[in-house]
């Protein structure tokens, strides 16, 4: 674990349990990465819903992130430590909203997150600078989430023969 983190985490409160996206985002290499595997469950589950109910969780997901980053920043006393995953896990729920889940969707839609989350592409590389708070937190990831799903539904039109 990282030294900065020393006594600070509480992996038994429900934020930190959440904000470090049930653990996977205390893995000491690409916690951002870990953070969207960890979603993927979630993903899948969520898959079996009406698309209403899915747009449902993702709202949820979004306003509850805002306060579960916030908190958890503020406690580790730093803002969006690397750790803080729930960002991600919000964002992959954006990503797969009204997708029909499949092996090659689930791993189009985790590339396409995780590249424009690592990439962050204007306006999301201007937003994780000058946004902070848990609001700050989530919005680059929903920004990187909403053109990924772009890029999904995309090549669902344009090549369904390829996730049948």
């Amino acid at each position: 674990m990282d030294k900065q983190l020393l006594g600070k985490v509480n992996i038994i409160h429900p934020a930190h349990f959440l904000g470090f996206g049930f653990g996977s985002g205390l893995i000491p290499f690409m916690p951002g990465t870990m953070g969207s595997l960890a979603a993927l469950p979630l993903v899948y589950g969520a898959s079996f819903l009406p698309i209403i109910w899915q747009i449902v969780l993702v709202s949820f997901s979004l306003a509850i992130g805002i306060l579960i980053c916030d908190k958890v920043s503020k406690d580790l006393g730093v803002h969006d430590h690397g750790s803080i995953v729930w960002d991600e896990i919000a964002g992959m729920l954006i990503v797969f909203v009204a997708v029909p889940i499949s092996w090659q969707t689930l791993v189009l839609g985790f590339i396409l997150f995780r590249v424009f989350d690592i990439w962050k592409p204007w306006p999301i590389s201007f937003l994780d600078k000058h946004v902070h708070g848990g609001f700050g937190i989530m919005i680059d990831d929903v920004i990187a989430a909403l053109f990924a799903a772009v890029g999904l539904h995309s090549s669902l039109f344009l090549m369904p023969a390829v996730f049948n």
